[in-house]
C-alpha cells in the first residue's frame, strides 16, 4: 500500500510563533458554557491573535461563528509581516464541548479546511487527555481519506501533507491513533477497489502483500480444490456460478514470544468480492454498490492487521470466506439443499442472501478447528438492519453480557456506533426446512425482522462459543462525507474491533 496519510509531527512547543511559514495555523474555540453567548477561546488562540494582531473576538461575533464541533472560520493573512512571515492563514476551529464526539468532528473539519495544503500547524491537541487527543487525531487522518483511482493505494495527494501538532509529545497515543486510521483506510481501499480488479485471488493476494513483514502474522490461503476436500460447501456454491474461484483466506497473528496468554478471538467476515443476486437477480440500481459487499472481510483483516503492528497481547485469527456471487450456468438455484463445512445441511430459498452460505462455513470451521474464545462475524448482510437503523448504527447481536458491555465500551470510544438487537427465540421456527436441517431465509408468511433471522441462523454455526454478530449494511457505505466518515466504503468496524482488542477483549 503506498502511504497516502498525512504525516503528523509532534512539537513539545506550544508557541504559536512556530507555525512562522506555513500554510495554516489552526487554533480551537469552543461553543459557549451553558447560560453564555460567546464561543470559548483555548490554548493558542489568544496568543496567535496578538502575534497576529487580529481580533477573533469581532471576526467571530461578524462571521457569527459560535465554535460548534467541526466549524471552521478562515482568515487570509498577509503573507508577510515586519517580525518575520506568518502563516498565511489563520483557522479558528470549533471543538464544541469538548468531548470525543466533538474532537473527531473537529479533527475531520480540519482535515477538509486544509486539503490540498503541504504544511499545517495547530494548537488543537495542547492539555488534551490521551483519549480526547486520540479523538482528534483520529477525525483528522479519517476526514484526510481519498478513494483509490485505478487500484489499491493509487490516489491524489492527502489533505493536507503535513500536520505540526504543538504541545504534543512523541509516545503511544500519537502511534495509536495512526494505526487505527490506517485500519479504516486499509478497509476503505479494499472495498472501494472495482470488482473489475477485485476477485477472490486478487483479495487473497492483497492479505499477503500487507502482511508481508508483519511480525507474528501468516496468511494461509485454501484455493476451490482444497475447500471441496474440506466441505466447504457454502463458499462453493456461492462461488460456483463466477469464472473467478472462490478461496478462504486466514490470517494469523501470534504476539510475541514470552507474552503472557490471553484468549484467542477469531473474528470473521464476509468476503463477496461482487453480489449479482445470482439467480435472484438484483436491480440495477441494487448492483451499484455492490463492490462493497466483502466488506466485512476487509474489516476484520484490517484488524488483526491492526493488532499486530500494536503489538497486541491477544492471538487474533480473521478469516475472510471470499466469492463472487455470479449469474451463470453454474450458479445455485433457489431450491437446492446445500451442506456446509460440518455436515449441516441447508436449504436455499433465495441465492441473493449469499452472505450467510459463507459465513456459516467460516464459522462451523472456527468452532471446530479453531478453538476461539470469543468469535466475532462482521458482514454487509441485510438491508434489514438499514431499514430499522439507519445508516449510522451497526446491528449488534449477542445474548454475551460481558462481550456486549466490551464491544458497547469500544463503540463509545470510537464513534463506530452500535445497536444491539434481540436473537428472538420465537422466531427461529422459520428456519425450519422439511427437506435439509436449516432453510437459510424465513419462509413466506414468516415473522419478518430479516436482520434478526439472518443472525438466528448465524447462531446455529458458532457451537457454544461466545459469539456477537456484526451486521454492517447500514454503516458500511455512505452517499455523503461527513464529519470523519467519507463517501463509498466507510470502513465502518475496523477501528471498532481493534479499539476492543486493544482494551483486552475477554
Amino acid at each position: 500500500m503506498v502511504p497516502r496519510m498525512p504525516r503528523l509531527v509532534p512539537v513539545p512547543s506550544s508557541d504559536v510563533r512556530t507555525a512562522a511559514g506555513a500554510d495554516v495555523l489552526a487554533v480551537p474555540v469552543a461553543a459557549p458554557p451553558p447560560g453564555e453567548v460567546e464561543p470559548q477561546p483555548r490554548p493558542g488562540t489568544a496568543d496567535a491573535a496578538v502575534w497576529l494582531g487580529l481580533n477573533t473576538a469581532v471576526l467571530a461575533e461578524q462571521q457569527r461563528f459560535r465554535g460548534a464541533a467541526g466549524e471552521v472560520l478562515g482568515v487570509p493573512l498577509p503573507s508577510s509581516r515586519d517580525d518575520g512571515a506568518g502563516p498565511r492563514r489563520l483557522l479558528l476551529l470549533g471543538v464544541g464541548d469538548g468531548g470525543a464526539t466533538a474532537l473527531r468532528r473537529a479533527g475531520a473539519a480540519l482535515a477538509r479546511a486544509t486539503r490540498g495544503t503541504e504544511r499545517v500547524v495547530t494548537t488543537a491537541g495542547v492539555g488534551l487527555a490521551p483519549r480526547a487527543l486520540r479523538s482528534l487525531l483520529e477525525g483528522l487522518l479519517l476526514a484526510s481519506y481519498d478513494p483509490p483511482r485505478t487500484g489499491l493505494g493509487d490516489g491524489p495527494r492527502p489533505a493536507p501533507e503535513v500536520v505540526e501538532l504543538l504541545g504534543v509529545d512523541e509516545g503511544p497515543v500519537l502511534a495509536r491513533a495512526v494505526v487505527a486510521a490506517r485500519a479504516t483506510w486499509r478497509t476503505r481501499d479494499l472495498a472501494s477497489t472495482p470488482s473489475s480488479v477485485k476477485d477472490p485471488a486478487w483479495v487473497a493476494e492483497q492479505a499477503r502483500a500487507l502482511a508481508a513483514g508483519v511480525p507474528g502474522v501468516e496468511v494461509e490461503v485454501l484455493d476451490a480444490d482444497a475447500l471441496e476436500r474440506q466441505g466447504f460447501g457454502g463458499i462453493l456454491a456461492v462461488g460456483r456460478g463466477s469464472v473467478s474461484p472462490p478461496c478462504l483466506v486466514t490470517v494469523r497473528y501470534r504476539p510475541p514470544a514470552g507474552t503472557a496468554p490471553r484468549r484467542h478471538v477469531v473474528l470473521v467476515g464476509k468476503g463477496i468480492t461482487f453480489d449479482s443476486g445470482g439467480l435472484s437477480i438484483k436491480p440495477r440500481e441494487g448492483m451499484v454498490p455492490m463492490k462493497t459487499d466483502m466488506a466485512g472481510a476487509a474489516v476484520v483483516l484490517a484488524a488483526v492487521l491492526g493488532a499486530a503492528e500494536l503489538e497486541l497481547p491477544q492471538p487474533v485469527t480473521a478469516l475472510l470466506p471470499l466469492a463472487e456471487n455470479a449469474f451463470g450456468g453454474s450458479s445455485y438455484r433457489p431450491g437446492d439443499v446445500v451442506r456446509v463445512h460440518g455436515g449441516t445441511t441447508v436449504e436455499i430459498a433465495n441465492t441473493d442472501a449469499e452472505g450467510r452460505m459463507v459465513l456459516a462455513d467460516a464459522l462451523a470451521h472456527a468452532d471446530a478447528s479453531l478453538d476461539p474464545d470469543l468469535l466475532v462475524d462482521v458482514a454487509t448482510l441485510t438491508g434489514a438492519a438499514s431499514l430499522g437503523l439507519g445508516k449510522r448504527h451497526a446491528a449488534l447481536y449477542t445474548d454475551d453480557a460481558p462481550l456486549l458491555e466490551q464491544l458497547r465500551s469500544a463503540s463509545e470510544a470510537t464513534g463506530e456506533r452500535v445497536w444491539r438487537m434481540p436473537l428472538v427465540e420465537d422466531y427461529a421456527y422459520a428456519l425450519d426446512s422439511d427437506v435439509a436441517d436449516l432453510r437459510h431465509v424465513a419462509a413466506k408468511g414468516g415473522p419478518g425482522a430479516g436482520s434478526v433471522t439472518a443472525a438466528l441462523f448465524l447462531r446455529e454455526f458458532v457451537g457454544s462459543r461466545r459469539w456477537a454478530h456484526l451486521d454492517i449494511a447500514g454503516p458500511g457505505r455512505s452517499d455523503k462525507d461527513e464529519h470523519e466518515v467519507t463517501k463509498g466504503a466507510t470502513g465502518f468496524g475496523a477501528r471498532l474491533l481493534l479499539r476492543w482488542l486493544e482494551d483486552g477483549a475477554v
